[in-house]
């Protein structure tokens, strides 16, 4: 059987994710206390206890994610789970998947991930924007009235996010996306346009205004070629080497993250199963949509742990 580990990005986070791992596992204490650590707070107790406000700040839910998902990770190779032929992760997963894959050490991918989260958040903050997501429209349809939203509104919106069929994030500045909102509504094959409580422009190129100190860091961070091949978010393509996953980090700051398209490429290459390692089960339910001929497993389902 042909393996992915897929990790999963923000909005999987949930207060007490890990909690009961850190009472458990030796490796896995070691993980968030060394996080604690590096990060100079104690991130453990931020994911264990909250508050949920706080967790899901990007600055703290980037790093509150990326190292839970390592701490799960940690856990199923203790249990001995077979090992993964590919990893892949979506947006902010994608860097936990550069981890996995050996591709840098754990210090310099949370340090990474910290800069990324402040880094989003000062973007944010320079250019105002949010995300919504678009149930029922073919990524085509959508990609048209952005484009037409743009020109008519001066502002950009754009696909953040193609996830499955029937699903796909819209990512841009507020009059933009309350223009493209009202146009989708009016589409037959639109059945629900929700927006999402995030406060930022993700995935878009309203993320620019710190492309250059985001870039600065992704070159600072010392990478080796990947152990196993990972799928890049911007391009759908296998990474195999550490300057094409250099140039991936860079790219996935502004560029749109092509999920069906990547989880294309793993069936391509022979995947038969898919595990989700993170909070939740979000890309084991996409997956489904995507090609149901895949088994899916997700570490919260999935894992037992020892009584």
């Amino acid at each position: 059987m042909t393996i992915a580990y897929l990790f999963p990005g923000q909005g999987s986070q949930v207060v007490g994710m890990g909690q009961t791992l850190y009472e458990q596992s030796a490796a896995v204490r070691d993980l968030y206390d060394e996080a604690d650590d590096l990060l100079d707070f104690a991130l453990s107790d931020l994911c264990f206890h909250g508050p949920a406000e706080a967790l899901t700040d990007t600055v703290n839910q980037q790093p509150a994610l990326f190292v839970t998902s390592l701490a799960m990770l940690t856990a199923v190779r203790e249990a001995g789970w077979a090992e993964p032929n590919f990893v892949a992760g979506h947006s902010l997963g994608e860097l936990t998947a550069v981890v996995a894959a050996g591709c840098t050490s754990f210090a310099a991918g949370l340090q990474l991930v910290r800069r990324r989260g402040e880094l989003m958040k000062l973007a944010g903050e320079r250019s105002p924007g949010g995300m919504a997501a678009v149930l029922g429209a073919e990524a085509d349809v959508v990609a048209a009235l952005c484009a037409q939203t743009t020109a008519v509104t001066g502002q950009l919106v754009q696909i953040a996010n193609d996830n499955c069929p029937g699903q796909i994030v819209i990512s841009g500045a507020i009059t933009a996306l309350t223009h493209v909102t009202a146009l989708l509504e009016q589409e037959a094959c639109v059945r629900k346009v929700v927006r999402l409580p995030i406060t930022i422009a993700a995935h878009s190129p309203l993320m620019a205004s710190v492309a250059t100190e985001y870039a600065t860091a992704v070159d600072n961070t010392p990478l080796l070629d990947p152990q196993m091949p990972l799928v890049g978010n911007t391009t759908a393509e296998l990474l195999t080497n550490s300057m094409a996953v250099r140039q991936e980090l860079i790219a996935q700051l502004t560029g749109s993250v092509r999920w069906a398209a990547s989880m294309h490429t793993l069936t391509q290459q022979g995947v038969t199963e898919i595990v989700e390692i993170g909070p939740g089960d979000v890309l084991a339910k996409l997956m489904k949509r995507i090609d149901r001929r895949v088994a899916r497993r997700a570490f919260d389902i999935d894992f037992q742990l020892a009584s």
